[in-house]
């Protein structure tokens, strides 16, 4: 900065590493700041966190009750909940360790083909995996390769922060989507850990509130401590350029929601085999990932198909096992024929619905299906779930209008293949394009193959790239 360029410029850099070659491209997007705004905004920042410390430190004895009421309302482990505070389960191994951290079973399954890669490639390091839901825990802990620990992630507040931290001692934490934690990051900055956030996004509605001004200059601050952050997409990118995110650290990798590993952890394989085999001579699709009041617009549209497919079967897969248990209470109540698959009900004659209640099955299960219906994007108010899961089993994919950040996902996709993803208005849409479907196997096959090519695609590459990153902005600092 010169003295004829008196203000901070800012400027968003894409970035493709491929090996040991890095290319860059830049947009013109600039942003200048006068030095004192940026002087009175670092001001401000330290003083929203002093006041978020203390605040989270007043409230940790309420947050320890919430903790005990969670658990006995099976909200957390009812062995591992202490882990919540920071109070380890396990010893930690001498030597470095990084620390992956996901809030939930999606991010969760993201993180795992990197932590696989960099235990093939770095088995001199140790691996500690943390998520936040009990449910991610119970799908993620048979999923990890061996040797790699699993803890539950700590609450926010300064106690349980610095007892894991000063236990666990990473080398460097690297976060998965958009956790950002203020005395977390606070923690790790002071201690010297080396920060990375992988899949970086930040929702429209968290955007506006961060970029308000009593939220901006702490996130500022937060997003000034990381090394390295992958978004999404251009749009994240420029987000956390406005956000202040220094552009050297803005990097894309592509989107580890694409990268799906199977094994045979994933769900009971031999129950899997015999549902298939039940489905054989079946006209079959899927309704996954459902929220509440999805159920109506999948039961609707199954009673529609009915009247034309007699031999009918709609899988339908809640986000949340209870409610399928629930959905299959009403439904058996009103005399329908529905098998549950948490009690190993078998597929009869008769049978037209059979309703999912498991976790960590999907992925199995899509193969099981031509069609595929992506829920959580038929109400107002969702946003959609991973389509790529899907389109890499080879089915037609189909999702509602309300998609949220999986627009991105959505828009590579058709980008690549119109037919690769339809997205349908509603209710009568999507009874239509079943109906044609089940109708024309020409169009159903080209649907399938324009998914699966697409899927394809985009996959190749993305953990080599995500690990090139990582190694040049991450751990080339945290292990020198």
């Amino acid at each position: 900065m010169g003295p004829r360029d008196p203000l901070p410029t800012m400027r968003i850099t894409k970035t493709k590493i491929n090996g040991p070659a890095k290319k860059e491209k830049k947009w013109n997007v600039t942003i200048r700041l006068p030095m004192v705004m940026v002087m009175v905004m670092a001001m401000g920042a330290a003083i929203v966190y002093k006041l978020y410390r203390a605040l989270t430190y007043g409230v940790s004895p309420l947050v320890y009750l919430h903790l005990r009421w969670r658990k006995i309302r099976g909200r957390e482990h009812p062995l591992r909940w202490p882990e919540r505070l920071g109070r380890p389960s396990v010893s930690r191994p001498p030597g470095p360790l990084i620390w992956f951290h996901a809030v939930s079973l999606g991010e969760g399954m993201a993180a795992i083909p990197v932590i696989k890669h960099c235990r093939r490639l770095r088995p001199d390091l140790h691996i500690l995996m943390t998520t936040t839901t009990y449910s991610a825990f119970e799908v993620i802990k048979n999923r990890l390769p061996s040797g790699v620990i699993y803890q539950f992630c700590p609450l926010d507040i300064p106690v349980a922060v610095d007892a894991f931290l000063g236990y666990w001692k990473p080398s460097a934490i690297i976060i998965i989507e958009g956790e950002l934690w203020p005395n977390l990051i606070m923690g790790a900055s002071k201690h010297g850990i080396a920060l990375g956030l992988l899949n970086a996004r930040v929702s429209t509605k968290s955007f506006k509130q961060w970029s308000g001004p009593l939220f901006r200059p702490l996130i500022s601050l937060l997003l000034s401590k990381f090394s390295l952050i992958a978004p999404l997409s251009t749009l994240q990118a420029i987000r956390f350029q406005l956000l202040e995110a220094s552009p050297s650290t803005i990097n894309f990798s592509g989107d580890l929601k694409y990268v799906h590993e199977y094994d045979e952890s994933e769900g009971d394989i031999g129950s899997i085999e015999d549902l298939k085999a039940s489905l054989a001579h079946r006209q079959v699709w899927m309704a996954s990932s459902i929220h509440r009041g999805e159920e109506k617009v999948m039961l609707a549209v199954h009673k529609v198909l009915m009247q034309k497919n007699p031999n009918l079967v709609t899988i339908i897969v809640p986000r949340h096992p209870q409610h399928g248990k629930e959905i299959a209470q009403k439904l058996q109540k009103e005399g329908e024929v529905v098998a549950l698959r948490s009690r190993h009900e078998k597929l009869m004659p008769r049978t037209n619905v059979y309703v999912v209640d498991t976790l960590g099955e999907l992925r199995q299960l899509y193969k099981l299906t031509p069609i595929a219906v992506i829920g959580g994007s038929f109400l107002p108010g969702l946003a959609g779930h991973n389509i790529s899961e899907a389109a890499a089993a080879g089915c037609a994919v189909l999702t509602g209008p309300h998609i949220g950040h999986y627009s991105n996902m959505v828009s590579a996709m058709q980008r690549l293949n119109p037919k690769s993803v339809l997205q349908v208005s509603g209710k009568s849409e999507l009874e239509e394009a079943l109906s044609q479907l089940f109708s024309d196997a020409r169009v159903l096959e080209a649907q399938q193959m324009a998914a699966k090519q697409a899927f394809c695609a985009l996959s190749s590459g993305i953990v080599a790239n995500v690990w090139n990153l990582l190694n040049f902005h991450v751990f080339r600092r945290a292990l020198c």
